[in-house]
């Protein structure tokens, strides 16, 4: 079967720092000395070529001129000149002479209190600083020039400044603090009149709504910005901006509206000789066809783009086209025709340390071996390549994570390949290993801390680092340059070095790190006995292998897998509607559904589950299927539910963390420490959870319960130490939005005395919690096939010491909670493991609907 991966665009956004060229020029005819006429003459010659961009002509002359002024000691025209040829060395690509020539000018505008220029300077330097991927010293230039363009009160400098400052922070990834800037820049340019400055700042707020994600926001400000450059005459900048409204068509999937804009950036960038910007669209407008599968139209325009972006020596461009003609060929079924592409494509990715494009070819490489019967080669390359997919993802910001996972995540095509060459163990350490992914992940959205002040310390500073590599990284895809890419790959080493020794010397916090699988053998034998794991796989992310659904069956001593065909858009519309009727006590709907998912995600590793007589079922659940109940699914052929079969727990993922080997009962009686209604008014009231806490203090001698306002932060603290069993009846926020009808921010639990932020919880004393339940606690009720739900918070908790955590998927009525609660702490008193005493609670209600006795789940170590 033929397998291929889309191209990847070359440019798309196109972001637009100002700099700020002239001086205010003193009058030549003051003086009738025939040398201040002949430079007066020269420097009107020097600043006309400098307009016409005839950058290498104004050089000398401007160079002839400066000897002159310096021998009339005018020091604020020496100034001008030095400030001419800084822009001049720019504009050629020679940032550090450049910065030579605004250096000396600076101290001269200084000595002559010349504070407009000044200003100028200081914003030309921190432009060039910019070019160089070094945002922070841009920022310091910057935000010099803007109060003393404030005290001389030039607004246009302002706007440019402010409009710079954006820039940087485009830069730097933080889009909020750019957006702040350039809405700042926007009306001092209407005020003035500088329509070129408003149409740049339109462009680039539109290029912050890009990157957010914001498609449609983006194109309205592209197309307020398409006016003005045209009134203007900036046709470099049209062309720029019909190339980014073309981007956002195909970034929406419509490729017709996208080509006519491409199509008339095209004869602008020629018009303006932009070379590489002709490449870009070149590029642009291949990728268009190739998304229509018109591959023959698309290598056309590959091949014009090649050229142009080895003319004018932009391998990073170079690079993504021969990929991308690689790819065509590889479309076409012409492999042998393609390998090559691949192979020149690879060292260059390299070169120019654009890792998210090496790790593109090394995918499309790696399905090419997979084709052409090289299984070996294929895995090699697969693996490359989700490794550094896994390095990558750690520095993107959440808003930009999940473009990225749908662009580069080939981690089906690996597990496809491992299972066909049967080798299980493998591919169930990279599954496990993009399990963990996904919850470190969650763990840095929320900006999760850690006990250690050591650990926490250098995971800050790693962060740091981290962050500056990504700016680096962007920088150098931009505008490559051999010093640009060298400080990049010191940089890079780095903080790759300094992850891995954070790793070693502290164990604790290195699943963050992790981008190779652990050892099978070290997660089979963190199982404890008499425990069947299963982990369902959608292998469907990817266009280029059959969809299959994987059902991994793991034990102490064993991994298999069984693959099963599945059509994904059916199955996702089932799972959709399920969990919705799940949750809709009224919608007797569910049983039948309840029965086909059963037969998908059960029924083909039935028979090996009841080989292995478990006396726990553990399931590790991705994506989607961890907003599932699966104890809710129903045998057609036993009438049976899951849970009745089995006591079923779910894990977040396996580690020597998440599973300890299951202990026999003790028949001393669990003491738990309860916590209920904290904020007994309003919308915060919960009169049922004072019923349920004071239940359990009173058939579990030895508990101790704190209601009301006596529910405090500092009353856990103080006493959680004493006891393995924690129940917190209050309500908790457990999403990236604050929850606006209960008053909670996002992310907290509530006391009496404070809203707990759950990325401090490592400071809760959990070390030694068997079990922390929280029953009265809301969760993201938007359901996305990449969300982390329930999950991600029992990892945080995890982390901060928890054995085992147990909350709901959705809200529940309080008598059915009372209950379910009240059973669950009797069955434990009776001496039986977590996990029977939750499975034994919930069949005391299974003659109800499944909304009812479901949605409460263990997940952890269910002994």
């Amino acid at each position: 079967m033929q397998k291929i991966l889309a191209s990847v665009l070359a440019v798309c956004v196109y972001l637009t720092p100002l700099t700020v060229t002239l001086i205010a020029q003193p009058s030549w005819r003051e003086t009738e000395k025939p040398q201040a006429q002949t430079a007066a003459k020269l420097l009107e010659q020097a600043i006309k070529k400098r307009q016409q961009q005839e950058y290498q002509q104004a050089i000398p002359i401007f160079q002839q001129v400066l000897v002159m002024v310096r021998e009339q000691k005018d020091q604020k025209l020496e100034a001008l000149v030095l400030n001419e040829l800084g822009f001049c060395y720019s504009a050629l690509g020679q940032k550090q002479q450049a910065l030579s020539f605004y250096n000396q000018a600076l101290p001269l505008l200084r000595a002559v209190g010349d504070r407009s220029g000044e200003a100028t300077t200081l914003n030309n330097i921190g432009r060039v600083h910019e070019d160089l991927g070094e945002q922070e010293k841009a920022l310091s230039f910057y935000n010099q020039a803007l109060p003393l363009y404030l005290a001389v009160e030039d607004r246009s400098g302002e706007a440019t400044t402010l409009n710079n400052i954006g820039s940087a922070y485009w830069a730097l990834g933080e889009q909020e603090k750019a957006l702040s800037f350039y809405n700042q820049a926007l009306p001092l340019y209407l005020a003035v009149g500088n329509r070129f400055g408003e149409a740049v700042t339109l462009n680039n707020i539109g290029s912050v709504y890009d990157a957010l994600g914001e498609k449609l926001k983006a194109l309205s400000f592209y197309n307020q910005a398409l006016p003005l450059r045209r009134a203007v005459g900036d046709r470099s900048g049209e062309a720029a901006t019909l190339n980014n409204i073309g981007s956002v068509y195909h970034a929406l999937g419509e490729q017709e509206k996208a080509l006519p804009f491409y199509n008339q950036a095209l004869p602008l960038r020629r018009k303006v000789s932009d070379r590489s910007g002709e490449a870009d669209t070149l590029n642009n407008i291949g990728s268009a066809y190739w998304a229509l599968g018109e591959q023959e139209k698309a290598l056309s325009f590959y091949n014009q783009a090649l050229p142009l972006y080895l003319a004018v020596e932009d391998r990073s461009g170079e690079a993504t086209t021969l990929n991308n003609i690689g790819s065509v060929y590889h479309a076409l079924g012409e492999q042998e025709k393609a390998l090559p592409f691949y192979n020149q494509a690879l060292p260059l990715r390299r070169a120019v340390g654009d890792h998210s494009g090496e790790a593109n070819t090394l995918a499309n490489r790696g399905i090419l071996f997979q084709n052409t019967n090289r299984p070996s080669e294929a895995i090699t390359d697969l693996e490359k390549s989700l490794q550094i997919n896994l390095e990558l993802r750690r520095s993107l910001q959440q808003e930009n994570r999940q473009n990225f996972l749908q662009q580069y995540n080939w981690s089906a095509a690996l597990v496809d390949v491992l299972i066909d060459e049967q080798k299980y163990a493998q591919a169930f350490e990279w599954v496990n290993l993009f399990s963990t992914s996904d919850l470190a992940d969650y763990n840095r959205l929320i900006n999760a801390k850690v006990a250690n002040p050591a650990a926490q310390k250098a995971i800050n500073n790693w962060n740091q680092k981290n962050q500056q590599l990504e700016t680096q990284r962007q920088q150098l895809q931009n505008q490559f340059s051999e010093e640009l890419a060298q400080k990049f790959r010191q940089l890079e080493t780095q903080v790759y070095q300094q992850a891995t020794e954070i790793s070693r010397q502290f164990p604790e916090v290195a699943e963050l790190f992790e981008t190779t699988p652990a050892d099978i053998h070290k997660l089979k034998s963190s199982i404890p006995a008499d425990t069947v794991v299963i982990q369902p796989v959608l292998l469907t992310n990817a266009r280029s292998i059959p969809k299959s659904l994987a059902i991994f069956i793991l034990t102490n001593n064993k991994v298999n897998v069984i693959k099963t065909s599945i059509k994904p858009d059916e199955f996702d519309q089932l799972l959709t509607q399920y969990l919705e009727q799940v949750e809709d006590d009224s919608d007797a709907g569910y049983a039948e559904n309840s029965t086909k998912l059963y037969d998908v995600l059960i029924r083909p590793v039935e028979a090996e589950i009841q080989k292995l007589q478990p006396k726990q079922l553990s399931i590790i659940a991705t994506g989607k299927l961890r907003y599932l109940p699966f104890e809710t699914l129903r045998d057609s052929k036993t009438e049976e539910y899951l849970i009745q079969k089995y006591p079923v727990n779910y894990l977040s993922r396996i580690s020597t963390r998440s599973l300890s080997s299951q202990k026999k009962p003790t028949n001393q009686p669990p003491k738990v420490l309860a916590f209920g209604n904290p904020v007994p008014r309003e919308t915060q009231n919960l009169p049922g959870a004072e019923t349920e806490v004071r239940e359990i203090k009173k058939k579990l001698p030895g508990s101790k319960a704190y209601l009301g306002n006596k529910a405090t932060l500092a009353n856990f603290k103080n006493h959680v130490l004493r006891f393995s069993f924690v129940h917190l009846a209050t309500h908790g926020c457990f999403q990236n939005a604050n929850c606006t009808t209960l008053n909670l921010k996002n992310n907290s639990l509530l006391f009496a005395d404070a809203q707990f932020n759950i990325a401090d919880a490592a400071f809760l004393g959990l070390k030694g919690t068997q079990l922390l339940t929280l029953s009265a606690c809301q969760t993201a009720k938007k359901i996305e096939d990449k969300g982390v739900g329930i999950a991600g918070v029992a990892y945080i908790f995890e982390r901060a010491g928890a054995k085992a955590v147990m909350a709901s998927l959705w809200a529940v009525e309080d008598d059915a909670t009372q209950k379910l609660m009240i059973d669950f702490y009797a069955n434990l008193q009776q001496g039986m493991t977590k996990g029977e005493a939750l499975q034994k609670a919930k069949l005391q209600q299974i003659g109800r609907h499944p909304f009812y006795w479901s949605p409460f789940v263990l997940i952890g170590d269910a002994g």
